[in-house]
């Protein structure tokens, strides 16, 4: 039978029509197309609600129970707790069930409270305000309620509530300018636009009246493509259509800016919105520890199976014999005594079990749950990760991976933005060879922007040639920039008259906004885009007008922008700038060498340059031009491909002007930040997309790379004169080759690696073209293990995440970090064990998306050397130390078994069990796990290297697990056989109770118990307090308020007949046993000859053989008070200390000066110092001191951007 009908009728018209249809239809205003158009079918779409959490009043209970009992330490305790309900077990389920509930219920609040964070998020954004048309006029509604063909008004500084088609705006050229900063990572300025049809729309009865239908593709979760067409209907004609593209669409999330108001109609609401659609699920990531954790808990569960094993076997061994038969006082029937064997041995078997069932600590994941939640505040309260400059500190998006900071060995970070201050700033520029550098010295004068020279070639009043005037008009009209008005006047600026208002620029790129402003220091200001025509002043003060008629946009596979203007005179333009290997091949004419040579230059020091070219164009080639870009532009089908293929016709047959130079300067801190985590064992890795030599200067700046290091080159351009197989074995040959010699040198050479995009994905290729040449991946990895840098340049996202999976995924699967600060960089964050996040300048999708969001790179340094050393030293100590008491609390009910006939009498009363893993001894163990310092932050900080010391989880190792757990048993048998002893000779008093003769204390199996334990809590407590290093007064409170506590809640349970007990065992036999001076001295010496094998080992050992760890706490103790923080690699310049008669500039923290060619500021500096000017060095305090380990140059501030 054919059920294909029925399937898709269900899915219709139960699940959705999206699902079976490839497009949509969307009524602007919900109004039917006129009749004999088209046929009317509404469709139904979701509401605007968005919904990001987990739970619901209705599912809470049975949807979190599900999945708290997925976890198989509560799953076992529930089974535990079952048996005792069905089967006669000798302890109460109440031991069980009670410690179950507390750990269920701690962590159902937790995640609850969370849930419940997540509803208010959601209900704050589905309550929000929206102004919508209906019937001519604005209706205030909340967001959940918009639906698909809504007409909604949003203003400056809004953000969209739902993705939008842009009718019309308030500005007369159509457009509207966005930031996508929360949903792609940037948070520079974008121009969408309207409509020719609808953008002359102004109010709201004018857009109530237009009658159209949009086409366009479902949901689907790519931010940047979108395809569609309106279909705009007038009286009777024929529908008008247009197409529609990504340039059309208002996404959700982002926000209006520098445009009053918008009119935009819903397309995409609710969950089919793309930020919705773009919500990523992130994998669980656990921890080293917490995979430690799951390994001990398995071989302590097959500890307990084969104690339990071991006492049925022995049980029915010693009752073998009919004289030992089962006691006649257990009260079993006759049928219970005629049952199989098989059934008996098998009850017998889970009765044990439930007996030595507390070996398993299930109370430790509700701790460890506690202590991650809590300590997580220690970061976010860190007032030294607070960036004054972003009024933010660190954020904990998850706290499951702290105890991971202190285990990273491998950390992937980008460039711009991480390394980089993301803040550019114009250096220089280079006309046909010529270099400019707004704001230079020459002959001891500054040199303003309107007679700025060339500092090489031509003498001051050299004249002006066409190619500088073209360039600089280039600069001033190729690009995106908007220019923000602001009301407020900081005084008169350069051809801005007084009172006029001032203006700042924003573009969807810094190097264009840093563009502009070097070219209004060097006198050529852009001032405003007006009417389709684009204003500058040039540096005679006078306004020249080009109007603008196509913009062919930046993308990152042309890597390159065009515009096509028209200027006063008529003449047709073309200007292009873009990365060099995409302008050198389609220049025709121009002084390409001379400029190549410069940008080659330029990038070795680590700067971020582009070319710049041009093209007149006659009236036909104009024609021909706006003929291919608007048969691309209305294409329906591979409009991007159209595109592209227009745009590579239209740019060709360049002349080449010349190329700019743009700084982005080192973050505060960073090489220092490199330095350190190098000296705490990590391997850094510098993953950009930047070509090779602006990379690598950055690296040399940031200490990633030194003077010292060899570079060996894995890039495309080697592998085209060699074969990438020849590379990598000639590559291996010599890092095996140095290591061999290292190993009899002292000296060792360092080397550091750059490979290349291109490289790296022939090299991951998995099919190899010869079997022969064996795995490349391999010897990659093997490169790279002996290199102490890698530098990745030209990466691609996806590459990113592919490196940081190839190193997880190596033999040693080392930890890895990755942290960055874009939307480019969400991939190897989601991929690597540990994801941090920069709170840049390019949004915060990168902050979102990450495990841990710094405002700084140099927050990273303590985030690891200190948050993440402290994180992992608790929490691995609270984990060992809750399998050592437990095993101290069961073994002596083990050993206790062999004395009272294997009849599983359980040893504790049913209250010590049930509170000794909940009250007396979970307190202090939590308060260590969050507050223990056992070095300060300082030492910390100065001394990196102790980070080795705990590296590739070495306190969770087996044979550290085997030491507590051996230290446990032998605890437990002092416990046992020292107070076996002392009950060793009894005797019956005249009123028939059983006395010890050496003790006078009554003797009773509870009184045996209750001094094992009192011994076992104080033993443990105890060894807590010698581990701990850092005292505060709450330490002292919970540990000896513990004890208190234990104490007092025995002489009550012990010294009050309780009524709502069925027995009364327990009654005085705490005091009894106090009451006997002997029973304290015992106490006592069981306490210390417990704790005297740990005490022993841990002086000897640090006699002996002290970790570096050790040998900074000895350091501390014969330096108290000596908390100020060193920092070596810091150094202060100061004119005041500098000496009057010094000929020459002493800089410290500079290995070597490697002054720049072009810069003649240093050649004038050393000139002058030279001729004796040192004494007025304190004169050049206006200039910055620009310091990297690839070099300097001294350049002014400059005036102010404002145009």
């Amino acid at each position: 039978m054919d059920f294909t009908l029925l399937r898709n009728i269900i899915s219709r018209y139960c699940v959705g029509e999206e699902n079976w249809v490839d497009s949509r239809t969307v009524y602007i205003g919900h109004k039917e197309p006129p009749p004999g158009a088209e046929a009317y079918i509404p469709q139904r779409y979701p509401d605007n609600r968005i919904v990001s959490s987990k739970y619901t009043f209705w599912n809470f209970i049975p949807k979190n129970l599900f999945e708290q009992f997925r976890r198989i330490a509560n799953f076992y305790f529930l089974v535990i707790f079952l048996v005792q309900l069905i089967i006669d077990t000798p302890t109460s389920p109440v031991t069980s069930g009670l410690p179950l509930f507390f750990v269920i219920t701690v962590t159902a609040i937790k995640q609850g409270y969370e849930d419940w964070l997540r509803h208010k998020a959601d209900c704050s954004i589905n309550e929000c305000p929206v102004d919508v048309v209906q019937q001519g006029k604005l209706v205030r509604t909340q967001s959940h309620k918009l639906r698909v063909g809504d007409i909604v008004v949003v203003r400056e500084d809004e953000t969209f509530p739902c993705d939008l088609i842009l009718l019309s705006s308030s500005r007369h050229d159509g457009t509207c300018y966005v930031t996508t900063a929360s949903l792609d990572g940037e948070s520079s300025h974008k121009t969408y636009y309207a409509v020719p049809d609808t953008m002359a729309f102004r109010t709201e009865r004018e857009v109530d009246s237009l009658h159209a239908t949009i086409e366009c593709e479902q949901p689907q979760p790519d931010l940047y493509k979108f395809v569609g067409r309106i279909n705009i209907y007038k009286d009777k004609e024929e529908p008008v259509v247009r197409p529609l593209g990504a340039e059309n669409l208002l996404l959700r999330g982002a926000t209006l800016k520098n445009t009053q108001h918008i009119y935009a109609v819903a397309v995409y609401t609710g969950m089919e919105t793309k930020m919705a659609l773009n919500y990523q699920s992130k994998s669980q990531k656990r921890s080293a520890v917490e995979k430690s954790m799951n390994a001990f808990l398995i071989v302590y569960l097959c500890i307990l199976i084969s104690k339990a094993v071991i006492n049925t076997v022995l049980k029915y061994a010693w009752q073998w014999s009919p004289d030992r038969d089962e006691p006649w006082y257990n009260h079993r029937t006759e049928n219970e005594r005629q049952r199989h064997v098989v059934i008996r041995a098998f009850t017998d078997f889970l009765a044990f079990m439930v007996l030595f069932n507390y070996i398993i600590p299930v109370s430790m994941y509700v701790t460890v749950e506690m202590q991650k939640f809590l300590g997580s505040y220690f970061i976010t309260w860190d007032e030294e990760m607070f960036d004054e400059e972003l009024g933010e500190g660190a954020q904990v998006n998850t706290s499951d991976l702290n105890e991971e900071l202190g285990q990273v060995e491998y950390v992937f970070t980008d460039k711009t933005g991480t390394l980089t201050e993301n803040n550019m700033e114009f250096i220089e520029c280079c006309v046909d060879g010529n270099v400019y550098i707004p704001h230079a010295i020459c002959n001891g004068q500054i040199l303003s922007a309107a007679s700025s020279i060339d500092m090489i070639d031509s003498s001051p009043g050299g004249y002006r040639r066409e190619h500088e005037d073209l360039f600089f008009r280039a600069l001033c009209l190729c690009h995106t920039v908007q220019v923000k008005e602001e009301e407020t006047v900081d005084g008169i600026k350069r051809g801005i008259h007084q009172g006029r208002p001032t203006s700042f620029y924003i573009s969807s790129s810094p190097d264009e906004v840093a563009l502009v402003e070097g070219m209004k220091r060097l006198g050529y200001t852009y001032l405003r885009l007006k009417d389709n025509h684009m204003e500058i002043l040039n540096k005679d003060d006078e306004i020249e007008r080009f109007e603008l008629l196509h913009v062919l946009n930046f993308d990152s596979v042309r890597r390159r922008m065009s515009v096509i203007v028209k200027s006063s005179s008529g003449d047709y333009l073309l200007f292009c700038k873009g990365a060099d290997s995409s302008i050198f091949p389609r220049v025709v004419s121009g002084k390409v060498e001379q400029v190549k040579a410069r940008v080659e230059q330029n990038a070795v020091e680590g700067l971020r340059t582009l070319c710049v070219a041009y093209r007149r164009l006659s009236e036909s080639e104009y024609v021909e031009a706006c003929h291919h870009l608007t048969e691309a532009k209305l294409a329906l089908q591979d409009r991007e491909q159209r595109l592209a293929q227009a745009y590579d016709i239209i740019e060709r047959d360049f002349v080449l002007l010349g190329a700019t130079a743009v700084e982005d300067r080192l973050q505060e801190k960073a090489a220092d930040t490199i330095e350190s985590l190098h000296k705490a064992g990590m391997k850094v890795w510098v993953l950009t997309g930047d070509k090779m030599e602006t990379a690598a200067a950055t690296c040399y700046a940031s200490k990633l790379f030194r003077r010292s290091t060899q570079i060996l080159e894995l890039t495309k351009k080697r592998t085209e004169e060699q074969s990438l197989h020849d590379v990598l074995f000639e590559l291996n040959r010599t890092v095996l080759r140095q290591r061999s010699i290292s190993g009899l040198s002292v000296d060792c050479l360092d080397f550091g690696l750059i490979i290349d995009g291109a490289t790296l994905s022939a090299v991951l290729k998995p099919n190899q073209e010869s079997a022969g040449h064996g795995n490349y991946r391999e010897i990659f990895l093997e490169i790279c293990r002996n290199c102490s840098a890698v530098l990745c340049c030209r990466m691609a996202p996806l590459q990113k995440a592919q490196i940081v999976k190839l190193i997880k995924a190596s033999k040693e699967h080392p930890i890895t970090l990755a942290i960055g600060d874009g939307a480019n960089d969400v991939s190897m964050i989601l991929e690597a064990h540990v994801g941090i996040g920069i709170m840049g300048k390019e949004g915060r999708q990168a902050a979102r998306n990450s495990d841990y969001a710094i405002p700084k790179f140099k927050h990273l340094k303590k985030m690891l050397l200190v948050h993440g050393h402290y994180y992992y030293i608790r929490i691995a100590e609270l984990v060992q130390y809750f399998f050592y008491k437990n095993v101290c609390f069961i073994f002596p009910q083990f050993l206790y078994q062999f004395f009272c006939g294997f009849s599983q009498q359980p040893l504790y009363d049913t209250a010590y069990l049930t509170l000794y893993n909940i009250s007396f001894t979970s307190l202090p163990i939590l308060l260590y796990s969050l507050v223990e310092q056992h070095v300060t932050m300082e030492t910390l900080k100065r001394e990196p290297s102790l980070y080795r010391d705990i590296a590739k989880n070495s306190l969770l190792r087996w044979p550290v697990f085997l030491y507590w757990t051996c230290l446990g048993v032998f605890d437990a048998v002092i416990f046992f056989f020292g107070a076996y002893f002392l009950f060793d000779n009894t005797t019956f008093t005249s009123n028939g109770q059983l006395m010890t003769t050496n003790t006078q204390m009554m003797f009773g199996n509870w009184t045996f118990g209750t001094l094992v334990f009192t011994v076992l809590v104080f033993t443990v407590t105890l060894k807590l307090a010698l581990d701990t290093h850092h005292w505060t007064w709450i330490n002292h409170f919970v540990i000896w308020g513990s004890l208190l506590f234990y104490v007092i809640f025995s002489l009550l349970w012990g010294g009050i007949i309780w009524p709502f007990l069925n027995y009364q065992r327990m009654y005085y036999v705490f005091m009894q046993m106090l009451s006997s001076g002997p029973a304290w001295l015992s106490i006592i010496l069981l306490i210390t000859v417990s704790l005297l094998p740990d005490v022993i080992k841990k002086v000897l050992c640090r006699a002996m053989c002290p970790t570096a760890t050790e040998r900074a706490q000895d350091e501390e103790k014969l330096l108290p008070g000596s908390a100020a923080e060193l920092t070596p690699l810091s150094f202060r310049r100061s004119c005041k200390g500098m000496s009057t008669d010094s000929s020459h500039l002493h800089l410290s923290a500079v290995d070597t000066l490697s002054l720049r060619r072009s810069d003649p500021l240093p050649h004038k500096l050393l000139a002058h110092l030279a001729e004796g000017g040192g004494a007025d060095l304190c004169s050049l305090s206006p200039y910055m001191l620009r310091l990297s380990g690839a070099g300097f140059a001294y350049y002014a501030p400059g005036p102010e951007t404002s145009v």
